[in-house]
């Protein structure tokens, strides 16, 4: 399964930019890795993984905003069209996943 967490964070004032850092912070941290701006992702092979993502994000979930989870499953995540400029990008596409064994 893979964790999307898509969010728009108010950016305005300083204490703004510090918490939306603070959030973006804490997802690295958790292991997820930028996709586009606003949109992290992270692989996890077992549904208490997600779980565990969930509860986390709402202990930390900013006063202000909008946060988005999605879960999708590896062959949906491979299956995804992306698009660079005009034309389709057809290369294997791997988020920087560091998993330690």
């Amino acid at each position: 399964m893979w964790c999307l967490v898509m969010f728009d964070l108010p950016v305005k004032t300083k204490q703004q930019r510090k918490i939306a850092t603070d959030f973006r912070n804490m997802l690295l941290d958790m292991g997820y890795c930028m996709v586009q701006f606003s949109v992290y992702a992270r692989y996890t092979p077992t549904q208490a993984g997600n779980r565990a993502t969930v509860r986390a994000i709402k202990e930390n979930m900013p006063p202000k905003g909008m946060i988005r989870i999605l879960h999708i499953s590896d062959h949906q995540w491979s299956s995804a069209l992306r698009f660079s400029g005009m034309q389709q990008d057809k290369s294997e596409e791997t988020p920087d996943v560091f998993t330690l064994f």
